[in-house]
């Protein structure tokens, strides 16, 4: 394989010296940048956008001829598996993903199956393959996908921004069908990971968005049970390079040194943690992404380098330190202030890399 020309990325999460610290966003192909918009026309809709590999290769790979960015992250969504599963997604105009189909019966539940992702989820593995030919090893690819639970959030409440009654009463209630839900999707998530590393993800994140709305208890049992099951099976390695991951719970900042037992190489931290301490509490055990809050990208150029800058200062010196937002970029931020961001992180980095 031909090595990368800026591998800053992989050294971060591997926790190896670095020059600068390296920054990648958070939904950093979405409609924030007008030239994103034009393409999601041109496409018809959001799931023709994400099933035609032409059109995913083309918006991964938008952000990156703007900005200085080390990494390109895979244009998908978290919701791909429950889709191959038969739940029926579709995207209402401005209510986001909803399933024909959420799972509220247990002859459903107990029917439900992995879906094999180089039949059921081909075309996500075919844009992996041309996102990698079209980066030409400039930087890695990212692949990622949905945690168990949240995954299992969207497939039992039927949609996104819920009171989770459905899935807690479930949890509660009937945890034996839960578990049986969580574990079909570990098993899919840790096939479809596998598959895109072969394809030529180069890191893999799981995104445990809902995670941080259980009890501590729940959390250990539905959430990060799973999540380090498929830890356990996704490949470190292929073709002789070591393949990071990372573990991303938005609102996770609680249980730090619980998520370290899950073997991962990095956790992704929302903007409520401070860095600093965050780092404290994990004793470099593992890297730390992130984390600033979104809406500085709101403010001035001034101030979203002073907020970066507070960010770099409270991780300190030396390596482990992926630069990130909190969670996903918003749709209404200038990209002018995301170029601010990124040139901000590579120039104020450098004197924390120094020996």
């Amino acid at each position: 394989m031909t090595k990368l020309r800026n591998d800053t990325l992989i050294r971060a999460l591997l926790r190896q010296p670095t020059e600068y610290t390296p920054v990648w966003l958070m939904r950093q192909a979405g409609r924030y940048l007008p030239e994103y918009n034009q393409t999601r026309a041109r496409a018809g809709d959001f799931l023709s956008l994400c099933k035609n590999p032409n059109f995913a290769t083309e918006v991964t790979m938008q952000p990156l001829a703007r900005f200085s960015l080390d990494a390109a992250i895979l244009f998908s969504d978290i919701l791909t598996i429950p889709d191959a599963m038969g739940l029926g997604l579709y995207f209402a105009e401005g209510e986001g993903p909803r399933f024909e189909r959420p799972l509220r019966e247990e002859w459903e539940i107990r029917s439900l199956a992995a879906p094999d992702p180089d039949v059921h989820l081909r075309y996500v593995i075919d844009a992996v393959s041309q996102i990698r030919k079209a980066l030409n090893n400039q930087v890695p690819l990212i692949g990622f996908s949905g945690s168990p639970f949240t995954l299992a959030c969207y497939m039992v409440e039927g949609c996104g921004g819920t009171d989770f009654r459905q899935i807690k009463t479930m949890l509660y209630q009937r945890p034996d069908l839960l578990h049986h839900i969580l574990d079909t999707n570990a098993q899919a998530v840790t096939a479809y990971l596998n598959a895109q590393i072969e394809a030529g993800a180069q890191a893999v994140m799981i995104f445990d968005t809902w995670g941080g709305a259980l009890s501590q208890s729940a959390y250990l049992e539905f959430s990060l049970h799973y999540m380090t099951q498929i830890i356990s099976g996704i490949k470190r390695e292929h073709d002789g390079i070591r393949i990071p991951n990372i573990i991303f719970t938005k609102g996770g900042g609680l249980w730090l040194e619980k998520m370290i037992e899950s073997q991962c190489d990095a956790i992704g931290l929302d903007w409520t943690v401070d860095i600093g301490e965050a780092r404290r509490r994990v004793k470099d055990q593992v890297a730390l992404q992130g984390n600033l809050d979104p809406a500085v990208l709101f403010a001035s150029p001034e101030t979203i380098t002073n907020e970066v800058g507070k960010v770099l200062a409270s991780y300190g010196q030396g390596a482990g330190h992926v630069f990130n937002l909190g969670h996903g970029i918003s749709q209404f931020t200038p990209p002018e202030n995301a170029l601010v961001l990124v040139d901000a992180v590579h120039t104020l980095s450098r004197p924390y890399h120094k020996e």
